[in-house]
C-alpha cells in the first residue's frame, strides 16, 4: 500500500485543504480531499489491464468550491431531503435552509460538503486510508447539537473500499450521512451509464411526491420499473420511471439497523451478501455494494446540464450515485426507521464496495 499527501489548494477564504491518494499493489487508487472530505478520484483497470478514472469529479479545488452536484462529497448533517426545510423534535421546531425549492437538501448549502475538515492518513499490513474530523457547531445550518463526526476511507489490497461514519452529539438531533460518488465504469468521461447493467437484491422502494418528498409509503417492486433484482441496463426503463431519484430499501431494514449503535452490523459487513452489482459490459469492471443502512439512493444522474468536469463537459445520466442512507425525511416520517441521535449514544454505519475487472 501507497499513501502520497500534498497540498491540494487554498479556499477563497484562506483555509488550506490537503489531498491523500493511496494506492493498492493490483492498481487501484482513490483520491481524498479534506474539502467536504470529497473522494475526488477513483482509478481501476480494467479487463485488458488498461486503467481508468470511473468517477465525475472537477479538475482542481477551485472548480469544486465553485459549486459542484456533489461529485464525491459527504453530504449531512441529514442527506437527501427535508420536507418543508423542518423539522419537530421533543416539542421543538427547527427551520432548515432552503436550498431545494421548498425543502433542505443534503444538509443545506453549507452542509459538509462545504467545510474543511482534519485529515489523518493511516497504514496497516494490507490496508490504507484516510480518516476525516469535523466538529458542526450547536445551530450550524439549523441543527442542533454539537456533532462530533469521523469519515473514514479505507482501501485494502484485496481491492475494497470501505465508507465508514461515526458520530457523537450533545444534544438530540438527526443524523444521515452518505458519500455521493457519481460512478461511470467505461472510463472515458463522455458517455452516459445507461448501457451499464445494475442489480439490486431490494424488494421495496419509497415513491416520492412531484418535490421528491416520501408519500410515508414502502412500495413492493413488483411490476414496476424499479425492480432491478434480476440485472438490466439502467437505460431500459428510465423513461417509464421519469428518471431514477429515489430511496430502494435494503436487508438491513429487516434487520432494524439504521445506523444507531449499529456496531455489530459493521463488523459483519464483509460476511453479508452485496445488495448491489453494478457493470459495464466493454470494460469489464464490475463494483459489489454492501451495507449496514436501510435503504440506498440510486440517482442517475438526471439533472446534470453543461457540468465543467476534469476534461469533459457532463450531460444527463453521465454518472450514477448509489448513496447508503437512512431512509429520506426520516425527521418528519414516525413510520421510517430513526435518525435521531441522542446524547450517549453513537451514530456508527459502513458502507464496502469492491472492485473487479
Amino acid at each position: 500500500m501507497k499513501i502520497d499527501g500534498k497540498t491540494y489548494g487554498t479556499t477563497k477564504s484562506g483555509e488550506r485543504a490537503d489531498l491523500v491518494k493511496i494506492t493498492n499493489s493490483k492498481g487501484v487508487s482513490i483520491s481524498v480531499t479534506s474539502y467536504g472530505a470529497t473522494l475526488v478520484s477513483v482509478k481501476t483497470p480494467d479487463k485488458n489491464g488498461k486503467s481508468a478514472e470511473i468517477t465525475l469529479g472537477k479538475a482542481d479545488l477551485a472548480a469544486y468550491e465553485e459549486g459542484h452536484p456533489y461529485f464525491g462529497s459527504t453530504v449531512g448533517r441529514v442527506c437527501n431531503r427535508i420536507a418543508g426545510a423542518e423539522f419537530s423534535l421533543d416539542g421543538t421546531t427547527y427551520k432548515l435552509n432552503k436550498n431545494n425549492g421548498p425543502n433542505c437538501l443534503h444538509g443545506g448549502p453549507g452542509g459538509f460538503d462545504k467545510q474543511i475538515w482534519d485529515v489523518f492518513p493511516f497504514k496497516e499490513d494490507n490496508k490504507a486510508g484516510v480518516r476525516l474530523t469535523y466538529v458542526s457547531d450547536d445551530g450550524e445550518e439549523g441543527f442542533p447539537g454539537r456533532l462530533e463526526v469521523s469519515a473514514v476511507y479505507t482501501l485494502t489490497e484485496d481491492n475494497e473500499l470501505y465508507f465508514d461514519y461515526e458520530a457523537v452529539s450533545d444534544k438530540a438531533t438527526p443524523i444521515n450521512l452518505t458519500n455521493h460518488v457519481y460512478w461511470n465504469l467505461a472510463g472515458t468521461e463522455d458517455c452516459t451509464v445507461l448501457d451499464h447493467e445494475l442489480k439490486m437484491n431490494c424488494r421495496y422502494y419509497i415513491p416520492v411526491n412531484d418535490v421528491q418528498i416520501p408519500t410515508g409509503e414502502v412500495a413492493s417492486v413488483d411490476g414496476t420499473p424499479f425492480d432491478f433484482r434480476k440485472t438490466k441496463k439502467i437505460g431500459l426503463d428510465i423513461e417509464a420511471a421519469g428518471g431514477f431519484d429515489h430511496s430502494w430499501v435494503t436487508s438491513a431494514w429487516d434487520r432494524n439497523i439504521s445506523g444507531i449503535g449499529s456496531a455489530d452490523a459493521v463488523e459483519a459487513l464483509p460476511d453479508a451478501g452485496p445488495f448491489a452489482v453494478l457493470s459495464e459490459p466493454s470494460s469489464g469492471r464490475v463494483l459489489e455494494f454492501f451495507t449496514t443502512q436501510p435503504a440506498v439512493q440510486f440517482y442517475t444522474g438526471n439533472f446534470i446540464e453543461n457540468e465543467k468536469g476534469r476534461s469533459r463537459v457532463y450531460s444527463k445520466n453521465y454518472g450514477m450515485c448509489l448513496e447508503t442512507q437512512n431512509f429520506p425525511d426520516a425527521p418528519n416520517q414516525m413510520n421510517f426507521p430513526s435518525c435521531i441521535l441522542r446524547p450517549g449514544e453513537k451514530y456508527i454505519q459502513s458502507t464496502m464496495i469492491k472492485f473487479s475487472w
